[in-house]
């Protein structure tokens, strides 16, 4: 048997024993699993464990989340599937995956439409956010928070990344999102998508040159030891939509939804705040880590590069969402 057929068993067997949906039982227990790709020590991995521990406290134990994070329960696209059919109950998914449901979703990561994570939330909380939401519900998904994924920059092994130009010729993975994938192609770069679970080993091997992530998820996976250069490109923001089986929905009395929704908002301001000051804490650690080299990058000539991105998706079939988005976003 290889290795690659023992990890699907693995996760399979992982899913088989925590992907039970929305099992009730005795007195009014209710047990739901959430799914999530992040590593320990990540802003999605503690806020997934606060949201959980808000949930026991405030139901009197009675309702019982079952964080499955690291990917347990496959990858983001897995874990869409397995949403739809019923398989599991809540994710705390990615943007780029989620995109591939509903195309419009991937407005949100075009190059350089927030200054800073604030606007982005505005943006989120506000009819454009309700709006994605609403094109989730006829493919059995709803949308209930936007955590934050972050303002996300470049690593590589190679070299420094100061302007567009030193991208060129370097391999670059992004997720299986096209406004990132456009992104970097209009910079020159050869762009590969490979899932976030085996990214690290790619970059180790030297599968790709570098990848784009917030400083967090470089952090808590460790990019930095197989990626010494981190360059501040600030090029995008993403966010982590959290979804829920409509099927697991139905069988949630309405009460108790009404106290999961209350602690998740709970569990969004506390991931939200994490991811900011994470930018703040890891941004020092790695200036002051010897094997790691950081600079700043002209942000001012990625702009200029990537305009044509922009220009380009107010072309698309939904361009009128996507001129909605850039205007919301500048407002």
């Amino acid at each position: 048997m290889t290795l690659r057929t023992t990890r699907r068993a693995a996760i399979a067997g992982t899913a088989a024993l925590l992907a039970t949906p929305a099992i009730v039982r005795g007195q009014g227990q209710l047990r739901l699993t959430l799914g999530h790709g992040a590593a320990r020590g990540n802003p999605r991995w503690l806020a997934a464990e606060h949201f959980a521990e808000l949930v026991r406290a405030r139901s009197n134990g009675r309702i019982e989340i079952r964080v499955a994070g690291a990917a347990q329960l496959g990858d983001d696209v897995a874990m869409l599937t397995s949403l739809r059919t019923g398989t599991l109950d809540m994710s705390i998914n990615s943007q780029g995956p989620a995109s591939g449901l509903v195309p419009e979703m991937a407005a949100l990561g075009l190059p350089f439409l927030f200054a800073a994570n604030p606007a982005a939330y505005r943006l989120v909380d506000g009819p454009i956010g309700q709006e994605l939401a609403r094109r989730f519900e006829p493919l059995g998904l709803l949308l209930i928070s936007y955590w934050d994924n972050g303002i996300r920059h470049v690593t590589n092994s190679r070299r420094p990344i100061r302007v567009p130009d030193d991208l060129r010729g370097l391999r670059i993975r992004t997720p299986a999102d096209p406004a990132t994938i456009d992104t970097f192609q209009a910079l020159g770069a050869a762009t590969q998508q490979i899932a976030f679970s085996e990214l690290y080993v790619a970059l180790q091997q030297g599968v790709v040159d570098g990848q784009e992530n917030p400083l967090a998820n470089i952090h808590s996976s460790k990019l930095y030891e197989v990626n010494r250069f981190i360059s501040l490109t600030a090029h995008k923001w993403e966010c982590t939509p959290v979804l829920v089986s409509r099927i697991a929905r139905a069988r949630i009395p309405d009460a108790d939804w009404r106290l999961i929704l209350d602690a998740m908002k709970e569990a969004e301001a506390y991931q939200r705040r994490l991811m900011q000051e994470s930018d703040v804490t890891l941004l020092a650690e790695f200036r002051a880590n010897p094997n790691v080299a950081v600079n700043e990058a002209d942000q001012a000539a990625f702009r200029a590069a990537t305009a044509v991105v922009l220009d380009n998706w107010e072309k698309k079939p939904f361009g009128a969402f996507v001129r909605q988005v850039r205007n919301a976003a500048t407002a």
